[in-house]
């Protein structure tokens, strides 16, 4: 039946018979083919969450893990928000990998969308790169552009416009490549809202026009398919009637050829009429066309005249953010200061833009090495300015205050941020999060703001946590703890901001995680300082892949 709503009819029909059969998969069954039409009509969503409930209730009697995957994506379906996200991964949970890789490539494409939606784009790009990789290693052309479109609107709400245009028009062709209509006005949309806001107003017309062209092709060719069905009806219900009507035709024929005669008259009088008017018209339109054309021409010069401005406007601020990188390089120790007091040492450090907030810092006094690894609110140029606040005032505690013991360092750097943000007229919240260590031959001390220590020591990792607080206003604020560690020969000390265990990558699309950093730095115990650098900054890439850095990373190792 093509009609959902015949369908539906049929469906109901058929429900006293199904509840009779007591065969609870046939009832659930049932309930997905109400979904299914109600779907397609795009109505009833609280029919929808009903139905999706009741069959949430029989897979669970069944314990059928294909049903409860089935049952919590119906209720993803009919639901919006965090909620429909939530159900969304409790459906991949009962979800065979391996094997239900088509699904996967559909819920990855469903999860985008919705994460986009409630302004969490970055997630929405992470899960639309996940489902572009696994529509492409099975060959599914309409996941492929699916994908491609969700990121491209994730990153017109993220601000990334070119990207977002970029992408576009790759899902674009990818739906032209595979003859599917429905999509590709979306696409089109999508292009000419980020040209609009690129300034190229040109473009965004073009685009613009494209998508009312897809939508009304659209339409035509399911009216085509509506006219079809009514023609045969029309055909029928005419050979119906010529055999009753062939008596009565004949006997009009001679009051037919009458008419036909004073037809032709009227219709030479209309004609005549109508070239008339019609000549009125083309002078109408050839004037409206010119002076179309004259205003057209001048819009033209003014947007040119923007696309330069934007352009320049755009030059000025990477010029800008360039500088601020050669400032921010300025207040990083040398890498020959850092190999003069740590010998077998190295530091990771990827900004995720240009400038950021997580920065390194060393000291010498008194004989000890201090050296911290420290991540501030944010990144970009937001982060690269609390950064510079942030060293400023582990400089001071330490040049000005004559401090070595990390937990007092870390107390007169939080009073001497938040002292400088309370000049502000408006709240400032913003502070960082550091791991801090003292160093003097085997003797290590160290006081951590929600980061923490790692020594590995004998194929085992030690971990001394940090205080869980900012620096940087907090409730209630407490003393950072400084931790007395003896070191002993061939020990590593790490300290790390959290930007390279919440990468998102690997064949999944998931978190690295603290655990599998931990895996990584212990095949590494009996590796040179430099050859951990590299391989730790390589297992980074691979395991990102296409997939953009989420956060700027800082990791420092050390050798006793």
């Amino acid at each position: 039946i093509n009609s959902p709503a015949k369908s539906l009819e049929r469906i109901f029909e058929l429900k006293e018979r199904t509840i009779d059969s007591k065969d609870k998969e046939l009832l659930f069954n049932h309930y997905q083919l109400v979904n299914q039409q109600y779907v397609i009509l795009g109505t009833k969503i609280d029919i929808r969450r009903k139905s999706a409930d009741t069959m949430l209730t029989i897979a669970e009697e069944l314990n059928d893990t294909s049903l409860l995957r089935v049952a919590y994506f119906n209720l993803a379906v009919s639901s919006d928000g965090k909620e429909s996200i939530d159900f969304y991964e409790n459906s991949l949970d009962y979800a065979n990998r391996k094997i239900d890789k088509n699904y996967m490539s559909s819920v990855f494409n469903n999860l985008s969308a919705k994460y986009t939606r409630l302004g969490m784009a970055e997630q929405g790009i992470n899960y639309a790169d996940s489902a572009y990789n696994i529509s492409k290693e099975i060959g599914r052309k309409e996941g492929m552009a699916a994908a491609r479109l969700r990121k491209s609107e994730a990153l017109f709400f993220k601000g990334e416009l070119k990207k977002s245009v970029l992408y576009g028009k790759e899902a674009l062709q990818l739906f032209k490549d595979g003859n599917i209509l429905r999509r590709q006005f979306s696409c089109a949309d999508v292009i000419s809202a980020a040209y609009k806001e690129l300034g190229d107003y040109k473009k965004a017309l073009e685009y613009y026009k494209l998508g009312i062209k897809l939508k009304d092709s659209l339409e035509i060719t399911t009216q085509s398919k509506e006219a079809e069905f009514v023609d045969r009806k029309f055909n029928y219900e005419l050979s119906k009637k010529r055999d009753s009507t062939s008596f009565a035709q004949e006997r009009a024929i001679s009051s037919l050829q009458l008419e036909n005669i004073n037809t032709k008259l009227q219709k030479e009088k209309t004609q005549r009429y109508a070239l008339i008017g019609g000549c009125f018209l083309v002078l109408i339109l050839a004037i409206t066309l010119w002076i179309g054309f004259q205003r057209k021409k001048k819009d033209n010069q003014i947007i040119e005249q923007r696309n330069v401005l934007v352009e320049e406007k755009n030059q000025e601020i990477m010029d800008s953010i360039s500088y601020a990188k050669r400032i921010q390089s300025a207040i990083l120790p040398p890498d020959k200061i850092v190999k003069e007091y740590l010998k077998e040492s190295f530091i990771v450090y990827k900004p995720k833009d240009i400038v950021a907030g997580d920065f390194y810092w060393m000291e010498h006094k008194d004989g000890k090495v201090l050296f911290a690894a420290a991540d501030c609110t944010g990144h970009g140029v937001p982060g690269a300015m609390v950064s510079v606040v942030c060293n400023n005032a582990l400089n001071r505690s330490v040049r000005e205050h004559g401090l070595t013991d990390p937990g007092k360092i870390l107390d007169k750097t939080r009073a001497i941020v938040i002292e400088e943000f309370e000049k502000s007229d408006e709240e400032v919240k913003d502070g960082m999060d550091i791991a801090l260590c003292s160093l003097d031959e085997n003797k290590l001390e160290y006081a951590g703001a929600n980061n923490p220590l790692w020594v590995l020591r004998k194929g085992e990792i030690f971990e001394t946590k940090a205080t869980k607080q900012p620096i940087g206003k907090s409730d209630n604020p407490a003393s950072y703890q400084t931790h007395f560690i003896d070191l002993e020969k061939g020990d590593v000390i790490y300290i790390f901001s959290d930007g390279y265990v919440d990468q998102f990558g690997g064949e999944k699309g998931k978190k690295f995680k603290a655990q599998a950093f931990r895996e990584l730095l212990l095949s590494l115990e009996t590796e040179s300082m430099e050859s951990q650098k590299k391989i730790i900054d390589d297992t980074f890439e691979k395991w990102r892949g296409d997939i953009d850095q989420v956060d700027d990373i800082c990791v420092i190792g050390v050798r006793v």
